[in-house]
């Protein structure tokens, strides 16, 4: 049975103090509780990236196409408002508006949104007019089932 009487190995009487050697462990919860603090905020600010047209798009059972370069999107509402990207824009502005932007390379990708309580007549027209202009990458875009 052997107990020590004096505290913490310090030998009474003004003996050698028992020294502090530094922690040589690192200490993973403050990088942790960022971790988490930057997913909550990437999780909350993901679907606002989207985009900026509400489009309710009809359902699909294809697989994505590989996407070589950003496209352009044209977008067109239940009210049949067209939209390039985010500015709204009128039929007869289309061709120029996509000309200005993608300047000489037709073989642009160009995806059209219509949304699914809009006549197909007027999706149609709108990929005609885009064809007609010699955009000949133009693909219609539907949400995966």
């Amino acid at each position: 049975m052997g107990a020590s009487v004096s505290g913490g190995g310090r030998q009474a009487g003004g003996g050698r103090r028992a020294r502090y050697r530094p922690m040589a462990e690192i200490n993973v919860t403050p990088f942790v509780d960022v971790m988490l603090v930057l997913l909550i905020v990437f999780m909350v600010a993901a679907p606002l990236l989207t985009a900026g047209i509400q489009v309710d798009l009809p359902k699909a059972a294809a697989q994505p196409l590989p996407q070589d370069n950003k496209p352009l999107e044209v977008s067109i509402d239940q009210n049949g408002a067209i939209f390039l990207v985010d500015t709204e824009v009128q039929i007869n502005e289309l061709v120029p508006r996509l000309t200005a932007i993608a300047g000489n390379a037709r073989d642009t990708r160009i995806y059209v949104r219509g949304d699914t309580r809009l006549d197909y007549g007027q999706v149609m027209q709108v990929i005609g007019i885009i064809n007609r202009a010699g955009f000949t990458r133009v693909a219609l875009v539907a949400e995966q089932r």
